[in-house]
């Protein structure tokens, strides 16, 4: 693990976006939360939608390697911020750079990603993170997209949850405030679920389902 984890970081955008990674400890920081939830969950699909560079997706990746179990993850980007996932063949080289051949990588909104026949086929999500675009409204659809086909031990993960703040990350005429925050009130309101937040580097707020007595 230390020889992949300094494989990861020697790309300095693989050291940033809120996470609290630490190169120069290994330390992946959240990473390890999203790493731990692999590998106990056993997960055959998890679905990731946003990534700037991909820290979180090569995480959740290398966890599914690490079980040995045939994972899958379905990563959503439509690449709004810049170009970096647009060309299929630099992409799929990206993850191969760290030994994954596990990722599909889907060039699409999740509205887009819905109308495609390959949003039919993903069955029994047992992992789903949530850190496209940060509004309150978008979060939203990213979520319900995927409620009825996550199982009842699922763990869903929303990234920059914890409080307001302007990002530019799609240029600087479209800056924009981050209200993912909103949602994340309305899902604590719920008696159906289990909402933790992790206040470390942008924030990470944890859901899931009520254990059934």
């Amino acid at each position: 693990m230390n020889e992949w984890i300094d494989n990861l970081f020697r790309y300095p955008e693989l050291q940033s976006m809120g996470h609290c990674q630490d190169a120069g400890n290994r330390d992946l920081g959240l990473g390890w939360l999203y790493y731990s939830q692999i590998r106990l969950l056993k997960p055959k699909t998890v679905v990731c939608i946003g990534s700037w560079r991909g820290f979180v997706p090569l995480i959740l990746a290398k966890g599914l390697l690490d079980n040995a179990n045939g994972g899958k993850l379905h990563f959503i980007d439509p690449s709004l911020a810049d170009d970096f996932w647009v060309d299929r063949a630099k992409t799929l080289k990206w993850f191969e750079n760290f030994g994954l051949n596990n990722v599909e990588h889907y060039l699409a909104t999740t509205q887009d990603f819905i109308e495609m026949p390959a949003y039919k086929r993903i069955k029994k999500v047992k992992l789903l993170f949530i850190d496209g675009y940060h509004s309150a409204k978008q979060a939203k659809i990213d979520y319900e997209a995927f409620e009825k086909v996550l199982t009842p031990d699922s763990s869903v993960f929303f990234h920059d949850s914890i409080r307001k703040f302007a990002s530019g990350i799609y240029g600087e005429d479209k800056v924009y405030n981050h209200s993912v925050y909103s949602y994340i009130r309305k899902l604590k309101k719920r008696h159906d679920l289990q909402c933790m937040d992790f206040d470390f580097g942008s924030g990470v707020t944890l859901v899931r389902k009520v254990p059934t007595p």
